[in-house]
């Protein structure tokens, strides 16, 4: 086996002493924070830090690289060649050869191990950990991106049905930081991470610690980033060991044994919501046409009669036909 040679770790450890407290600061947040780095500018970096992305890049070129973007190079050889999701799922599907058998087991023993994971006694505290910090909860936020991203719409619902309130945290961009603005004290997260310190899961984190907010992280990276930051980690396996695709499966079933006891914790609350739910879908169901059942509008229609909005003149439109926005 060829071991990997730390060019960061050996440059750091023989420049360390040269440097002033400011700069190692820099330097030791790069040497344990490699990931998240590698997808941070300097000026992120120094707003970790809350020092300038000057020093951040004078901290770099004392230990010898010309700038950041020398210093990712070096670590993205540390690190090796990242497996992406097609390559994933070639290994797998090649794997698994066209046979339907195979395939089925690929699943079931992914859950099946899953199962026997999730129902272990350090889980189990850490769940009822988390089903303690839900039920006292203002809003749930649940953070998840890609794949995730639909699980974390998914399970939203599935909170407000019991009368908890909850939101989604799947955007990226401007999209995450909209979605983002909505977290107020009092708040619970939910995070959906595995071992990539991604910036939307950083940012997520940073906000939810600014307002004091309790953060539940389901992952299988249980030494990440992300889980040394978190209040509750509960270990989620995903079957996606050996470069095969991960299954989202598993995060989804332990996402329904939460659910189902934050339901059973708050039992009239949960009760009290969906009779609620049930009467006003009933009422949406009863007699009239709902806004979606109304035909499309023909060239013209809905103005008043006689009226010529092109020439000028009067263009009362009737109220016959409203927007149902």
């Amino acid at each position: 086996m060829i071991r990997k040679i730390d060019v960061y770790g050996d440059r750091l450890r023989s420049r360390a002493h040269q440097l002033t407290p400011r700069l190692l600061q820099v330097a030791s947040y790069i040497n344990e924070n490699r990931e998240a780095v590698m997808e941070q500018t300097a000026m992120e970096i120094a707003a970790v830090l809350h020092t300038s992305d000057a020093t951040v890049v004078r901290a770099i070129q004392a230990l010898g690289f010309g700038g950041l973007r020398d210093l990712k190079q070096t670590l993205e050889q540390w690190f090796g060649p990242v497996v992406t999701s097609s390559e994933k799922m070639s290994t797998t599907v090649n794997t698994l050869t066209s046979d339907v058998d195979a395939s089925i087991d690929f699943v079931l023993e992914g859950h099946q191990h899953t199962c026997a994971v999730l129902s272990e006694p350090g889980n189990r505290y850490a769940m009822a950990q988390a089903v303690s910090l839900l039920a006292q909860a203002r809003q749930v936020a649940i953070f998840g991106i890609g794949a995730s991203g639909i699980l974390a719409e998914y399970t939203s619902r599935l909170f407000s049905r019991i009368g908890l309130p909850a939101i989604p945290l799947n955007r990226t961009g401007i999209g995450l930081a909209e979605q983002l603005i909505a977290l107020q004290r009092g708040d619970v997260l939910v995070m959906m991470a595995q071992k990539s310190a991604h910036r939307e899961g950083q940012t997520t984190l940073r906000e939810a610690k600014r307002l004091g907010i309790p953060t539940i992280l389901l992952t299988n990276a249980t030494d990440s980033r992300f889980s040394k930051e978190a209040s509750v980690v509960i270990h989620v396996p995903r079957g996606g060991e050996k470069g095969k695709i991960p299954l989202h499966g598993t995060v989804l079933l332990c996402l329904e044994m939460i659910i189902l006891s934050v339901a059973s914790t708050e039992p009239q609350r949960t009760i009290k919501s969906m009779k609620r739910i049930n009467e006003l879908h009933r009422g949406l169901k009863a007699g009239g046409r709902r806004a979606d059942d109304l035909p499309p509008l023909s060239v013209g229609e809905g103005w008043g009669e006689g009226v010529k909005p092109h020439d000028g003149s009067s263009c009362t439109a009737t109220a016959s036909r409203q927007s149902p926005f």
